[in-house]
């Protein structure tokens, strides 16, 4: 029996953010007959907006405004992993809102994010907190040389990030990404870096896509290639980790598990995001359900969706003028293209996304 009451079609999803990952989400609710109503503060003509019902456009401590919209709706997720924890504890008292704040409050920040996994029994990076140059520099001088110093909260695509190598001062490092709490991480040696989605529900029932390997480019996802292609004994493992992860958090909606494979075939977790993925787009063509479809089921209290893969496929972001390619892609047999909607490509703008299908192999 599920912890959530299962909705009908004809029930709204509030969605909390409004970009790309929650147009895809109200696009995958639309074909199983539900409606969704987006609130952000910037949620005007944003992409998610564009394919949904309603839109609030409020901010985060907008108390009234977040018991409006609750209490408009039939169940609230998130395309986000940075919504305030506090407005969701508010949503709660209004309405179900999953994945709930103890996922967020792991997920937002870093620190939290790395004791969690390690005290599952899981590897990381050699990590430590760091709250200034100093302590930046003493954990350089206890990992090094080569470290990454990332922001404790938010940053992603590489933001709020600086490399330190026997070349970089500490300080200049510190100082470089503007925070007040950052966290030091050792370099891994890796022969590549794959992730796993897994879809759980109100009833702990929990199905898992096979790791697919991701390269990048300027800090930014460049190519997904699913699946992965490493050996039988890591893609279970990953699989494993990332099951392992979910479960702990108690999550209810879709988790994506971002892993360094080292050259032994062991995994180590380098980040998670309790939303959506990029990694996670090519299952809109090659699986039989997609991420999108699997996190609209866990919200609604349906069954998962199965994930049975009917092709191999490679997904390649469009950033930037990389949009600009539509009619070629349009024009090339069996792309499949989508895009996101965005009004102005701007160097590091993900506009869209496609991908390539290929016979199954395994």
């Amino acid at each position: 029996m599920s912890r959530i009451p299962t909705l009908a079609p004809g029930a709204t999803i509030g969605m909390l953010g409004a970009g790309q990952l929650g147009r895809m989400t109200a696009l995958a609710a639309a074909q199983l007959g539900y409606k969704t109503h987006v609130y952000a503060p910037d949620a005007a003509d944003s992409p998610a907006a564009q394919v949904s019902a309603a839109a609030t456009i409020a901010g985060w401590d907008d108390l009234d405004a977040l018991e409006r919209f609750a209490r408009s709706v039939d169940a609230v997720t998130l395309e986000w992993e940075n919504v305030p924890v506090a407005t969701v504890e508010h949503l709660r008292r209004f309405a179900t809102v999953n994945p709930g704040p103890n996922v967020l409050a792991v997920a937002q920040d870093r620190v939290a994010e790395k004791s969690f996994v390690n005290g599952l029994g899981i590897g990381t990076a050699p990590w430590r907190a760091a709250h200034s140059a100093a302590e930046v520099a003493a954990a350089v001088a206890e990992i090094g040389p080569r470290c990454v110093l990332k922001s404790t909260r938010l940053g992603y695509d590489g933001k709020g990030q600086a490399r330190i190598d026997a070349t970089v001062d500490p300080a200049q490092a510190w100082e470089s990404i503007k925070t007040s709490a950052a966290i030091v991480e050792g370099f891994v040696t890796f022969a590549c870096e794959v992730s796993v989605i897994v879809a759980r529900g109100g009833d702990g029932a929990m199905v898992a896509y096979p790791a697919v390997e991701n390269r990048h480019k300027d800090g930014i996802l460049d190519v997904t290639i699913a699946p992965a292609k490493i050996a039988p004994a890591t893609l279970a493992e990953a699989e494993r980790v990332a099951r392992r992860i979910a479960e702990a958090l108690d999550l209810i909606g879709v988790l994506a598990v971002e892993l360094f494979v080292t050259p032994d075939g062991g995994v180590l977790v380098n980040e998670m995001a309790p939303r959506p993925h990029n990694s996670g787009h090519w299952t809109m063509d090659a699986c039989a359900s997609s991420q999108f479809e699997q996190l609209v089921r866990a919200v609604c209290g349906l069954p998962l969706g199965s994930v049975e893969r009917v092709a191999d496929a490679e997904m390649t972001n469009l950033i930037g003028d990389d949009v600009l390619q539509w009619p070629a892609l349009l024009a090339e047999p069996g792309a499949r293209l989508h895009l996101y909607g965005k009004a102005e490509a701007r160097p590091g703008r993900k506009m869209g996304h496609v991908t390539r299908l290929f016979p199954k192999t395994s």
